[in-house]
């Protein structure tokens, strides 16, 4: 019980965090409200299931005006996504009430909005494990630049780039932001290699010239014990001493689920990554996550696809793997990018096969978090195809998110506590035992701070237990 007793308990069983959803409607008229009142938040966009086009890489931004601004590639059989992929761009100008789309982009996959000096950019790849590209609107999306060649956006032309809609940030004067490349070039996941790129802020980002990239890392089956099928989706966030990290979602085939840190040297060429210290526990962390630093200094937010624990099912016996489970957004926080804690759940549903809310982009707006969705959801034509092969673009408002942190700043802290309801077996206390720590992880890695079990869990069932808990604990 030592090595339990050390770790920093946080709130309980799943099913408890549960109780209250934070997510909150925009209020007024939602565009797709008649068509699709099922669906949770704004829908942006539609796509059924039939079409073979599946909704990806969602991506938000505030305009210089106040419009907000998302986008989303088109992946599935009857895509372009391996020749010269489609990104769709759309635009809101009553704060995410009602949506249009302003923009089809040929030759635009897995990218990023953002806005740096007056400009909206999108940075990611032209295609599937494509090449390395950006483009610029000065006119909130509408109209875009080509990029033809170095001096246009084209930032690298040898291929086999892999990224997602993941932050871009400014740090010391340069710009920001995780990219893969995959080496060899086959294969999802396990041959990706982390690295970040970065430039100055104030140059011309169109110019290749102006980029540098880092070396791009590979990882090792080995780690993790042995459970690691490849880290990818990097975000770069600075630590609270200032250092450079690059977080990378990590595949795993079983839970905890876990990220990985990578240190970036300050000339943004050198990674760095130490296997015994560098996994943390990241609730969500086998799926695509966007990690902020909150502007009024309150740590760092995040929001996830969690692997909520089912009442009385421990975790290792979860089938399918933690990255095919998405069904549950949650909010996260944390300190200081290494001990997340899930702050609320924000949406669910029970059935994960084809049922999702999936890698969430986010901005912040003032004390609210404004956000697009890659949403699988019931609609008028069967639904979605999968959880993976969403059908919806969905926009979703947390208001007053900070309210629900309770390590946030200024906000009273209420105990979150877990209780086990598992019953004893008589006469097999190490079966018992197990089972106790069993759950009272899962509890904390639900953000429990005290778990609470029956006292014959950890000792057996004796008459005289006084002894016994003496000499465990």
């Amino acid at each position: 019980m030592k090595d339990l007793l050390a770790i920093r308990v946080s709130t309980g069983l799943a099913r408890l965090g549960w109780l209250a959803l934070a997510l909150l409607p925009a209020a007024g008229p939602q565009l797709g409200a008649a068509e699709f009142p099922q669906v949770p938040g704004v829908v942006i966009d539609h796509l059924p299931a039939s079409a073979g086009l599946f909704v990806g890489s969602p991506s938000i931004a505030v305009w210089t005006n106040g419009d907000y601004v998302a986008s989303h590639d088109v992946f599935g059989p009857n895509s372009t996504e391996h020749t010269r992929a489609v990104t769709w761009v759309f635009r809101s100008r009553d704060r995410g009430l009602a949506w249009r789309k302003v923009a089809a982009i040929d030759g635009q996959f897995w990218s990023s909005l953002f806005v740096n000096q007056g400009a909206l950019y999108l940075l990611g790849t032209d295609r599937h494990h494509g090449n390395a590209v950006i483009r610029r609107s000065l006119d909130g999306g509408e109209t875009w630049t080509t990029p033809a060649d170095a001096a246009s956006g084209l930032l690298r032309a040898d291929a086999e780039y892999h990224c997602a809609p993941t932050p871009v940030i400014e740090h010391a004067g340069r710009l920001w932001r995780g990219l893969e490349r995959r080496i060899p070039p086959s294969g999802w996941g396990g041959n990706y290699c982390a690295g970040v790129i970065s430039a100055p802020a104030s140059a011309d980002l169109l110019n290749a010239a102006n980029w540098t990239f880092s070396e791009f890392l590979p990882s090792s089956r080995t780690w993790n014990g042995g459970d690691m099928g490849g880290w990818l989706e990097g975000n770069v966030a600075v630590t609270p001493a200032g250092e450079l990290l690059d977080i990378l979602r990590v595949d795993t085939a079983k839970p905890p689920e876990r990220a990985a840190l990578v240190s970036v040297s300050l000339d943004g060429k050198t990674l760095r990554f130490d296997p015994a210290a560098g996994f943390i526990n990241f609730p969500g962390g086998a799926k695509k996550f966007t990690i902020r630093q909150d502007p009024k200094g309150g740590g760092y937010w995040t929001l996830a696809s969690i692997v909520p624990a089912g009442a009385g099912t421990p975790h290792s016996a979860l089938r399918p793997p933690p990255s095919a489970i998405r069904n549950t957004l949650a909010l996260l926080h944390s300190e200081d990018l290494r001990q997340w804690n899930v702050c609320r759940v924000l949406l669910h549903h029970p059935d994960a096969a084809r049922h999702a809310f999936q890698y969430v982009d986010w901005q912040f707006d003032g004390d609210d978090l404004v956000a697009a969705c890659r949403t699988a959801y019931d609609d008028d034509q069967g639904g979605a195809h999968s959880a993976h092969d969403a059908n919806f673009l969905t926009f979703h408002r947390i208001q007053n998110f900070r309210s629900l942190a309770a390590t946030a700043p200024g906000v009273r802290r209420a105990l979150r506590l877990a209780v086990v309801q598992q019953p004893a077996n008589p006469g097999k206390p190490e079966e018992n035992r197990n089972k106790a720590l069993g759950f009272a992880s899962q509890a904390l890695e639900q953000g429990a701070e005290v778990v609470l079990f029956h006292e014959e869990m950890l000792v057996g069932c004796v008459k005289n237990k006084s002894g016994i808990a003496r000499a465990s604990l």
